[in-house]
């Protein structure tokens, strides 16, 4: 998913917003029609930042419950908290270390359940009894079955139960229909999270840009620490084998290319609008295509070696709980909030550890937070930039101010169903048609129209976008982006979107699955979207007619007059040199500044009155 799909729309939308020097809307000049790809990605990112802010919250918790209990220990490291229960257990006998009877005496007194045991056993007796059939009749693969799920103790870890049934208050809920009351302490967490994040984005992009020195480097120590720490816990070696396993047979279920595909279009930030926003401030010359090969190769070994650190540790959980490792935690946020945690909680000193490991995590959630806010904010300043624009503080005030109270929901006592909800539906099906939709609009239809319908009667290449990237870069891009946006990526997407759709599984949060009326919410947004191309498209089509609203418009281009050459020249009056119609005003974007590089055309507005 990474080479025909993640890497290939990295570099195309990073070049796209350099070219242009716009945001995720106005930068689709380039066809007027597909204005609604940056509606939609903005209505995405709002999306987003809804529930992971949630997230970012938990963090902020769990970070300040940490700074509080440095001279102790951390709540989530034992069993003897109130809300523990009888089934919490931090160790497991050394069964490998007894003999066959003491090995024995233990599992039927630790692994099973006696009553269950002894009930299954007169089940049997009087069905013996009752059918009067010899005992070979029986079916005895019913019966271990039987024993082995009905009986068999299920332990739960600390961290878990603190998660569960301290932090979220999980069993006070009743799923969707009685989601229970707002949890204090989580509201005051989430405004503290909201704060943190108007703090990052008042200032723009200049100083935030600082910050991430530091913020993606820390991470590597911590994940370091936790690798080794994972690799000396008993019962790792489960995890790691479980990691490195093919499930060759896996690869033909489409959820599995399906979560691929999405892992990747969020780990890259493709599709949501990120990627326009954050290149529109680059230096026109800079070299995107060097930049897109060593953020996607290094994001994404990144998470190959974060694996080891997490599954080491979800080894140790599975033995220690007496469970398989692919059922220690449920997706999610589990794994960060019960597996790390738990990892956490065996090393010396665990609370100055677990302040650093949550603290790492803030940096990161506010690195992806509020560069998703920055697209918001500037995809809609850019609508009505003369207001907006002069009042960023106020409009990003306000912006942070509504994503709080479409949080509050996500903080009461049921609310993880609703982060779940808007974490399955908001960023999967709708992105990958989004990214579709920008390569249908960059590879097909701005070649076509500049080939069928010439403006100066000279027909320009079959692949004009690659020389916009050329004028950047200073070379066309080699046949691997080629081939990717004009062959590979599209049928890729539309076969994972076919397939997905067509082995769909409702969402569901561990063994809880939500009721019809949630999933026809999750639909809506994935649907909204999708809808909003659709409307926005035929609105331009009418407004503009068909070819113009398919057409480049005389905006489209680089926006400072240095780089406005070859096609892209300009008249003194700001027209460009083989067209008379006028030339739309274009921004720069230079750190949280503005500037205006276009200059109207007088004769337009002459012939006009």
């Amino acid at each position: 998913m990474l080479v025909v799909a993640g890497l290939p729309l990295f570099f195309l939308e990073l070049a796209v917003g350099q070219f242009a020097s716009e945001g995720p809307i106005t930068v689709w000049k380039v066809s007027p029609a597909f204005h609604g790809i940056g509606v939609a990605m903005v209505t995405i990112s709002g999306m987003v930042c809804i529930y992971y802010n949630v997230v970012i919250m938990y963090a902020i918790y769990y970070m300040f419950v940490s700074f509080v209990s440095l001279d102790g220990s951390v709540p989530w490291g034992s069993c003897d908290n109130p809300w523990n229960t009888n089934s919490c257990r931090t160790s497991y006998p050394p069964l490998d270390l007894m003999n066959e009877t003491s090995k024995m005496d233990i599992l039927f007194s630790e692994l099973y359940n006696k009553d269950c045991v002894v009930s299954l056993l007169d089940r049997i007796s009087i069905s013996f009894n009752n059918t009067l059939t010899d005992f070979s009749q029986l079916n005895s693969s019913m019966i271990v079955h039987d024993a082995t799920k009905e009986c068999r103790t299920r332990f739960t870890s600390p961290s878990a139960e603190y998660w569960e049934r301290h932090v979220l208050r999980l069993h006070e809920a009743d799923g969707f229909e009685d989601m229970g009351s707002i949890s204090l302490k989580n509201a005051a967490s989430l405004v503290v999270a909201w704060i943190i994040v108007f703090a990052c984005i008042m200032k723009g992009i200049k100083s935030s840009g600082k910050v991430v020195y530091f913020t993606a480097t820390f991470p590597y120590i911590i994940l370091v620490v936790l690798l080794v720490r994972g690799l000396t816990l008993e019962g790792f070696e489960k995890g790691i084998t479980f990691y490195m396993t093919p499930q060759v047979h896996r690869l033909t279920e489409a959820k599995v290319w399906g979560d691929a595909a999405t892992q990747i279009f969020f780990s890259l930030g493709a599709g949501f609008g990120c990627l326009l926003t954050m290149s529109s401030y680059n230096k026109f010359k800079n070299n995107c295509e060097r930049d897109a090969l060593i953020v996607a190769i290094i994001n994404c070994c990144t998470s190959v070696f974060a694996g080891f650190a997490i599954f080491s540790l979800l080894g140790s959980m599975a033995h220690t709980t007496n469970k398989d490792v692919e059922s220690v935690v449920d997706q999610g946020p589990g794994l960060a909030f019960i597996a790390y945690p738990e990892g956490i909680a065996q090393l010396p000193m665990s609370p100055l550890w677990a302040f650093l490991f949550f603290f790492m995590l803030l940096n990161i959630g506010l690195d992806t937070q509020f560069v998703m806010m920055e697209t918001l904010i500037s995809g809609i300043s850019d609508i009505f930039p003369r207001f907006l624009r002069t009042h960023k503080a106020p409009f990003a005030a306000f912006c942070c101010f509504v994503g709080f109270l479409l949080g509050l929901p996500q903080v009461t006592k049921g609310g993880i169903y609703m982060l779940t909800l808007m974490d399955w539906y908001s960023g999967s099906y709708s992105v990958m048609l989004l990214a579709l939709a920008e390569i249908i609009c960059l590879m097909y239809v701005y070649p076509l129209v500049g080939w069928f319908w010439p403006r100066d009667g000279n027909r320009k290449s079959l692949l004009p976008f690659m020389e916009d990237i050329e004028m950047m870069i200073g070379h066309k891009p080699n046949p691997y982006w080629v081939i990717n946006w004009v062959f590979l990526t599209p049928v890729v997407i539309v076969f994972i979107v076919i397939v997905s759709a067509s082995q769909y599984t409702p969402a569901s949060y561990g063994d809880y699955m939500f009721p019809p009326w949630a999933e026809a919410i999750g639909w809506c947004m994935v649907v909204a979207p999708v809808a909003m191309i659709l409307l926005v498209m035929a609105v331009q089509v009418c407004r503009l007619g068909m070819l113009k609203a398919f057409s480049p418009t005389q905006g489209w281009g680089p926006a400072l007059p240095e780089h406005q050459t070859g096609k892209y020249a300009r008249k003194a009056d700001g027209t460009v040199k083989d067209s008379d119609m006028p030339k739309v005003i274009s921004v720069k974007r230079t750190g949280s500044a503005t500037y205006s590089t276009g200059v109207e055309n007088k004769a337009f507005f002459t012939n006009i009155s």
